[in-house]
């Protein structure tokens, strides 16, 4: 906890926070008596005309969210955009951030990276997405809860490859953090090594597709793109229009279906 953040919530005259009972402890620990409230993802539009009515009102109010940053798959986004939207001047007070902490540590590219959050619970919106991500070349960072990280890993593993890196930060800065950094076929077999690996909540840093790795991966969608249109057309048709629509080389995908169709007969 930073002398500023203390500093700024001894001096405003609310904090708008995820869990009152929990913000509540940290508030005693350090004496502060500012008054709290209630924000969270369930909150209503009329929880954040009232918090919104206070600051036009002049008084200042600090949001904050149980561990961790807000908005950075934490409540916040409601309350933030209203406020921007009646010209409230909002400002960020730096401190814990498990995004941030991961890249620090994970060993993988930083200077280009995307936020996912937590994927989709159901099996095939998490596939869909997956799928969607297979040729980014950038470092990926996912979050994800204890009773899915199995799944999460596994279903990683099908769609990545075996040998694609990964970092996993379990309970970072808490007292039980743990770390895990290799390959992803080895991540799966730690996490099933001890029922401990799943505890807690989990940052998943993956390293990015390669340019050989983006370029196949490129050309195999466009082979699946080919097979639904010879449905309806000629293989020779399909191809150039594929290859024209996705950018990719119309010999190369030629000769990629052509040996795709030998390997059928």
């Amino acid at each position: 906890m930073s002398a500023r953040a203390i500093h700024i919530l001894e001096s405003v005259q609310l904090v708008a926070a995820e869990d009152t009972r929990q913000t509540h402890k940290l508030l005693s620990h350090f004496g502060i008596s500012t008054p709290l409230t209630a924000y969270h993802d369930f909150s209503d539009r009329s929880a954040i005309g009232r918090i919104v009515d206070r600051i036009q009102g002049g008084e200042a109010v600090a949001l904050v969210s149980d561990a961790g940053t807000p908005l950075l798959s934490d409540p916040g986004y409601g309350l933030v955009e209203s406020a921007r939207r009646a010209g409230i001047e909002v400002l960020p007070i730096p401190g814990a951030s498990a995004l941030t902490a991961a890249l620090c540590v994970a060993g993988l590219p930083t200077d280009r990276f995307t936020f996912e959050g937590f994927l989709p619970a159901k099996a095939g919106q998490r596939d869909k997405r997956l799928h969607d991500l297979v040729s980014e070349q950038r470092t990926l960072v996912f979050y994800e809860a204890p009773h899915r990280i199995g799944v999460m890993l596994e279903a990683c593993l099908a769609h990545f490859g075996a040998s694609r890196k990964v970092f996993i930060g379990r309970e970072l800065t808490k007292r039980f953090e743990q770390h895990f950094s290799g390959e992803l076929a080895a991540a799966v077999h730690w996490l099933a090594a001890d029922s401990n690996h799943s505890r807690g909540e989990f940052v998943i840093v993956l390293e990015g597709c390669d340019e050989v790795g983006r370029q196949d991966a490129e050309m195999r969608k466009a082979e699946q793109q080919v097979a639904l249109l010879r449905e309806e057309m000629s293989m020779k048709k399909a191809v150039a229009l594929t290859s024209t629509f996705l950018g990719v080389s119309k010999n190369d995908l030629y000769r990629r279906v052509l040996a795709s169709d030998k390997k059928q007969d």
